[in-house]
């Protein structure tokens, strides 16, 4: 037996914690020494000015003018080197005072070499993977002269039919804040004047995505309490981590836009976290509040965005337009902007520019070799096998032909999928393209996408792809969504497979083949009649560009599958939202409740269990959250915990026995759960509190150790008091949500 011992995954964010400046060293007092100098030389106008961050569409002949007149602080999505630098050389030699601009754009998972989304990318539970697609990008797309990115969204996503999940790092909080932290380190590298780094923005701030009824931009009902344990944590963890930004959310929470928010902005961010970065609003959302109908015009939004705590306006121009006015007429305090562009000029001077405001443009990084090495290991770890039944995965020497068909095929556009503003699809590897490259010379392939497109509704196809799945040893399917049925303002209220993909796959399943079904989504769909129907099944969701040769290695088994489910998936669209760590109800489902098929006719008022469930969608989820398969099988033994009973100042060790039980090496996340069995308020079932990847050869066991500070158990009570509040405590450690051996530990006084 061999031992094993890591630390658990919170620990990693500390790591990128230290990485961060030191408030009060040399550096930054050097830093704030000059904010304060160039502070004390502009005019009112000039630190509005700062404040204005503007879209010029591609082309700098219309805001030239202001760029002289110091009247613009940042600009949105310049991705030509040339102008990016004819901009500085505007700024630093014409404007009276020679403050560069900052340049901004989306981007999200990927410039040029397009990672699998972040819904993907947490279903790695592998930090470094996030850390290592962020860094790709940073260094992609600084070579164009970008230095600010609108990214990780780490919004809690438990509604599949809001269709920004996809951006998200899924449903859990703890999940979020470690994957989060490590974009955020990507992203801006050891440190933010390094040519190549770009600042992060975490969005959105806050509860975004809680979005009523799935629907984008929609009201969120989210009672302090919550948002406090919650949905703050990832961002706090953010802050911690050094971003240089936060961006504000759309949403209205209990009635307040997030853009006009002082408690979450002034008493939250910078009052109990204390962080100094630059706080943006979303695209236009300050004027946004008037719509909201809580600002009664532009003027309003303006003073009531900045009077919260907002530093900069993207695009919609209300604070150049009223802030002088405003400070005349006292309702905004020059000592509140003046605090503002202080954030602004610092974060300015943490990049660096004005030292280097010009970029020195080395195309050469787009598309190395090693950023698509990077992102086809990206892939292999984020896609989940759901299904694998008789092992007909992976496909072994006695397969001779293939049938590959659907409409995910050969969709090189698609597969990259949301905010994906510089892909290239003519650098897509598609699964047809890479099965064909890397092993037809082992098997024949033919190909009959049976659809066009995801939502073809045409079944003309399917009769060729039928005929071809009746030729090969194996079929396999690929359907999903296109990119553009996920993302911003793309929310769906039918999760199902669109167009006759279903009913491609009926088809297939009557062919008398094996039926591998591969799908490539935004989001998590009702797909349990297609998972019936199908003898193996893999999840990928929009996996990039490398998305062809790492399936087609799982495929065929030269990588082994190790992704879990960063979101629960629902059986069917009434039961979202639906997510793991729920709060205890009194009536609690037994699992022995009478279902909708089983009701006796004339029932009158016979009782079918009165309790928490649904009559027509049995119980429980599709998959629960943290799941997934290998081509291996691991055993959990000898869960043993350090102590029985602890301080609220102590650290426990969890160890756990894991063992390959199959004849694949293979990975497996073991995961940590935790559950406060009695509290002052309602605690949830489970909450995640840890997770490793440890890989072994088949026969190999291996020990696990996790170390959980007594403190991380810490929640917001019914005082309205973050506490460790003494009592008993359950925890897990298994292969997912549902799944573990469990053990019992006491915190006393």
């Amino acid at each position: 037996m061999k031992h094993f011992k890591l630390s658990s995954a919170c620990l990693l964010m500390l790591s990128f914690f230290a990485c961060t400046p030191q408030a009060g060293s040399e550096k930054d007092r050097d830093i704030d020494n000059k904010v304060e100098e160039l502070l004390g030389k502009m005019t009112l106008q000039e630190k509005i000015g700062q404040m204005n961050q503007l879209s010029p569409n591609g082309s700098i002949d219309q805001i030239a003018g202001v760029i002289k007149e110091g009247k613009v602080g940042s600009l949105l999505n310049l991705t030509d080197p040339e102008l990016v630098n004819k901009v500085q050389e505007i700024a630093v030699k014409e404007s009276r005072l020679g403050i560069p601009v900052l340049m901004s754009r989306d981007v999200i998972h990927g410039y040029k070499t397009i990672f699998p989304i972040p819904l993907g990318q947490a279903a790695t539970f592998n930090p470094r993977i996030a850390e290592d697609g962020a860094r790709i990008a940073a260094v992609e797309a600084s070579a164009d002269g970008i230095r600010w990115t609108f990214a990780p969204m780490i919004d809690i996503s438990r509604d599949p039919r809001w269709g920004r999940m996809a951006e998200s790092c899924g449903e859990d909080p703890y999940l979020s804040a470690v994957m989060g932290a490590a974009m955020v380190k990507g992203f801006q590298g050891d440190s933010l004047d390094d040519p190549t780094a770009i600042a992060a923005c975490v969005k959105h701030f806050v509860g975004y995505g809680a979005a009523e009824g799935g629907k984008d931009y929609n009201s969120t009902f989210i009672p302090e309490r919550e948002l406090r344990n919650v949905y703050f944590p990832p961002f706090e963890a953010a802050a911690k981590a050094g971003c240089a930004t936060f961006m504000t959310s759309f949403n209205d929470n209990d009635g307040v836009p997030s853009t006009g928010n002082s408690f979450i902005l002034k008493e939250v961010l910078r009052g109990e976290w204390n962080y100094d970065g630059v706080v943006v609003t979303d695209w236009a959302s300050a004027t946004e509040m008037i719509a909201h109908g809580f600002c009664k015009d532009a003027k309003e939004a303006a003073e009531k965005s900045v009077n919260a705590g907002i530093d900069m306006e993207m695009v919609s121009g209300s604070f150049m337009e009223n802030l002088e006015t405003l400070v005349k007429e006292k309702k905004v305090s020059v000592a509140t902007i003046d605090n503002a562009v202080r954030n602004i000029l610092r974060l300015k001077f943490r990049l660096g520019l004005f030292d280097n405001p010009y970029v020195v443009s080395d195309q050469t990084v787009k598309y190395a070799e090693s950023h698509l090495a990077k992102a086809k290991e990206a892939v292999e770890q984020s896609v989940i096998l759901l299904k694998n039944d008789n092992e007909v995965l992976p496909l072994g020497e006695m397969v001779r032909t293939v049938a590959v068909v659907g409409p995910m095929a050969d969709a090189p556009h698609d597969q990259m999928g949301t905010w994906v503003f510089d892909g290239e699809k003519e650098h897509t590897q598609t699964p047809l393209k890479a099965l064909r490259e890397m092993y037809g010379d082992k098997v024949q392939i033919i190909y009959e996408p049976g659809l066009a497109y995801s939502r073809d509704k045409q079944t003309s196809g399917i009769a060729k792809a039928v005929a071809a799945a009746r030729r090969a040893d194996v079929v396999l399917a690929f359907v999903g969504e296109e990119s553009i049925l996920s993302g911003e303002a793309h929310s769906l209220a039918d999760l199902n497979l669109r167009g006759a993909q279903s009913e491609l796959i009926e088809a297939l399943a009557k062919a008398g083949k094996p039926l591998v079904t591969v799908v490539m989504a935004g989001r998590p769909l009702t797909i349990g009649k297609e998972v019936d129907e199908s003898a193996a099944v893999l999840y990928s969701f929009h996996p990039g560009t490398m998305g062809g040769p790492a399936i087609a290695d799982l495929l065929f088994g030269k990588v082994v599958p190790s992704g879990k489910t960063p979101v629960t998936f629902p059986k069917m669209v009434g039961q979202v939202p639906v997510y793991y760590a729920h709060h205890h109800t009194g009536r609690a489902p037994s699992g022995k409740e009478t279902l909708i098929d089983d009701i006796p006719l004339e029932a009158g008022q016979t009782s079918l269990g009165c309790t928490s469930f649904y009559m027509d969608a049995g119980f429980g989820p599709l998959f629960p959250f943290g799941y997934g398969l290998s081509y291996t099988t691991f055993a959990y033994d000898v869960l043993e915990l350090s102590a029985d009973k602890l301080a609220a100042n102590a650290t426990l060790t969890a160890r756990v026995n894991v063992t390959n039980t199959g004849k694949y090496a293979g990975t497996e996340v073991v995961q940590l759960y935790v559950q406060d069995k009695v509290a002052s308020v309602a605690r949830p079932v489970k909450e995640l509190k840890g997770f490793q990847r440890v890989t072994l050869q088949p026969g190999e066991t291996k020990t696990v150790t996790f170390s959980l500070p007594v403190s991380e158990l810490a929640f917001w009570n019914i005082d309205m008091k973050k506490v460790v509040e003494p009592g008993e405590f359950k925890l897990w450690l298994g292969t997912n949500s549902e799944e573990g051996l469990s053990a019992d530990f006491e915190v006393i006084n």
